[in-house]
């Protein structure tokens, strides 16, 4: 007695089972269409991972006026959309630059968060200056933050004299960070953006004479 199971059945049995469907010529254009509209999709769509770039993120919290080091930064994708003009790309671009501000570990670093031109220059204007304003009043440089708005005042000379305005709308773009060091004794610094002429008026009268801030 032969098998009944012989190719012949099974190959009967498997067209009895397929669908009606699958074996007209009509429904198999319809599933090639099909494919070619997935296909098109996926390729207009594209790279996922080209929705992302590459930028310079902190690692961890950082203090203003600190000098970066590659222990501070990292390289990590963002979404595009997410990123802001001016995102470094390079580490090697922001290591041994300032920091202008405090950052938050994971902040993406942009041109103005580092002291630069470029951070001058959307502080002020395109002729702006960055000068360094040593203050010897620590209660008042506590009080100070980077984006302040302050007016430059020389100390009298005598008593007899009154106190001089050399400078308006000055912007502060960093506050030199506590230390019980030298820099302590030699008191902290203040740096400020102004116009170029100001700028020069306001290093000039530092070099001879206390000057102090007020705020706006």
């Amino acid at each position: 007695m032969g098998n009944s199971l012989d190719p012949s059945l099974l190959d009967r049995l498997r067209r009895t089972l397929r669908p009606d469907w699958s074996r007209t010529p009509a429904m198999r254009r319809v599933v090639a269409a099909a494919l070619v509209i997935l296909a098109a999709a996926a390729a207009w769509r594209g790279d996922p991972r080209s929705d992302y770039t590459d930028v310079v993120v902190t690692v961890h919290d950082l203090s203003p006026g600190i000098e970066l080091t590659a222990d501070d930064v990292r390289v990590q994708a963002r979404a595009a959309p997410a990123v802001p003009e001016g995102a470094h790309t390079s580490v090697d671009a922001v290591i041994g630059n300032t920091l202008a501000g405090p950052a938050r570990g994971g902040e993406i670093l942009t041109d103005v968060r580092l002291l630069s031109p470029r951070l001058a220059e959307a502080a002020v204007g395109p002729d702006a200056r960055i000068v360094p304003i040593p203050l010897a009043d620590a209660a008042l440089t506590d009080l100070i933050r980077a984006g302040d708005v302050v007016d430059i005042v020389a100390a009298p000379a005598d008593e007899s004299a009154a106190a001089r305005l050399i400078a308006t709308g000055a912007v502060v773009v960093l506050v030199s960070a506590k230390d019980n060091g030298v820099a302590a004794r030699s008191g902290r610094v203040v740096l400020v953006a102004l116009p170029a002429a100001a700028a020069r008026a306001v290093a000039g009268v530092a070099l001879v004479q206390a000057v102090t801030l007020t705020l706006h």
